[in-house]
């Protein structure tokens, strides 16, 4: 069912994301005192008294300013406002109004939506001189609030709820059953091309790209429809190791990508091209596959990449180093161009069938009983390890119990073996797979 959207707008340091973490009863947006720490817009499922509809946090809006991620930022927040069906704009309360506050009131005041003033960070609702002054806007009655204590909001959303009601929401991919929804975490060091492939996967400039390392500071939700599925793409914050997370705000980015990963279907991994693979390329495939996510390898920058000795060098570094994930497939793009990217939703859909694998007790027994006559066992002693049957006992990622008459007697090598004989046989490209191994009348 479709759900109506409801922009956040404002100059910075007004309130938003504490706005909008007290409607949606979550820390689900940075909260920091540094200007600028909210860039991208993003989506955040919010309800009232029975009422669904979706909250756009956006990044402040400063008109005279031109530094390096202003005029992305502003472009931004407008294009929530264009899309959504109630705009709030936040002011804030003790400072009063501002150049900025009346530019973008002048602006939103050709929007089709209604608008709402929100004066935040008012205690004391009763300070009526404080909201005289924000009629200048010229927007209607402002709405008193405190976005920290939650003074003021439930009257603010029932006006919200009041208008919402007067309009249908677009039937949009934004709305999609979760049930339906394929997960997709694009994770990857700072820079290496995280925003840009989600821009142009989606077709949309919804994450902000910039060759300064950290742009992206909170997980960026997108939902996209590709060839009648539909996908949410997340563009996380680049992951650097803990020792080199300086401020808080990037802390919390971090947190948010980890979260990224663990809701995750699939991940892709961006991998820079013209760097070949890092140690911290390692560590963040490791965080995923700890996690039991699907994994596709995105090998970026490909087209300046010099020379096809190079490129095969890089490829060869990723079988090495990255044995194991060997399952995942790799895809070489330019995210920039969008050169060979249609190539990832095929490689996205077939690591998301073998995440869900389910395969009959009867095709893996048939399975065992070919691999019994290869006579590749192990022993100890008199002791000869027998697997007698076995059974998948999960998905997502599939998981498989083995039951034998010396489960203890299980080496590394042997459960290597098993994997890469099921991979062989079976379509299990793209997915971890978990093995297990129980004593043959141990029914627990």
């Amino acid at each position: 069912m479709a759900k109506h959207l409801v922009a956040v707008v404002g100059r910075p340091n007004v309130g938003k994301s504490t706005f909008v973490n007290r409607i949606v009863h979550s820390d689900e947006a940075i909260v920091h005192a540094m200007r600028g720490v909210t860039r991208d817009r993003s989506y955040h499922d919010a309800d009232w008294n029975g009422h669904h509809f979706t909250l756009i946090d956006t990044g402040g809006i400063e008109m005279g300013d031109e530094d390096a991620f202003q005029t992305s930022i502003r472009n931004q927040a407008f294009t929530a406002a264009r899309e959504c069906d109630v705009i709030l704009l936040l002011v804030d309360g003790r400072t009063g109004i501002t150049a900025d506050d009346e530019e973008v009131a002048r602006i939103l005041r050709r929007e089709k939506a209604p608008v709402l003033v929100v004066v935040n960070k008012l205690d004391n609702l009763d300070t009526a001189d404080a909201m005289y002054e924000f009629y200048r806007l010229g927007l209607g009655d402002p709405w008193p609030i405190s976005a920290i204590h939650g003074t003021g909001t439930g009257d603010l959303l029932d006006a919200v709820v009041a208008e919402l009601d007067k309009v249908t929401p677009n039937e949009t991919c934004e709305n999609d059953d979760d049930d339906e929804i394929i997960n997709v975490a694009i994770i990857g060091r700072p820079n290496a091309g995280k925003s840009s492939l989600t821009n142009m996967l989606s077709r949309n400039d919804r994450s902000i790209v910039s060759d300064v390392a950290g742009t992206t500071r909170d997980a960026i939700d997108t939902l996209v429809a590709h060839e009648g599925r539909a996908y949410r793409l997340v563009d996380t914050a680049g992951l650097r190791r803990k020792s080199k997370i300086d401020e808080d705000v990037e802390y919390y980015g971090f947190v948010r990508s980890m979260r990224a990963i663990d809701r995750a279907d699939v991940v892709l991994l961006m991998v820079d091209g013209t760097l070949g693979l890092t140690d911290q390329d390692q560590r963040i495939a490791g965080f995923a596959h700890e996690r039991g996510c699907a994994m596709v390898i995105v090998l970026n920058k490909w087209d300046i990449v010099e020379g096809a000795d190079r490129k095969e060098a890089v490829r060869d570094q990723i079988t090495e180093s990255l044995r194991f994930v060997g399952f995942a497939p790799v895809v070489a793009v330019s995210a920039l161009t969008g050169k060979n990217t249609h190539r990832i939703w095929e490689a996205i859909d077939t690591a998301w069938d073998g995440y869900h694998r389910e395969i009959p007790t009867s095709q893996l027994n048939n399975w065992l009983t070919d691999i019994r006559e290869f006579g590749h066992t192990v022993s100890s002693g008199k002791k000869l390890l027998k697997v007698k049957y076995a059974t998948q006992t999960g998905i997502c990622p599939p998981q498989f119990t083995f039951f034998a008459n010396h489960p203890e007697m299980v080496t590394d090598n042997y459960r290597r073996y098993l994997e890469n004989r099921m991979r062989r046989t079976f379509d299990l490209t793209g997915t971890p797979i978990r093995i297990k191994f129980k004593r043959k009348d141990d029914s627990r």
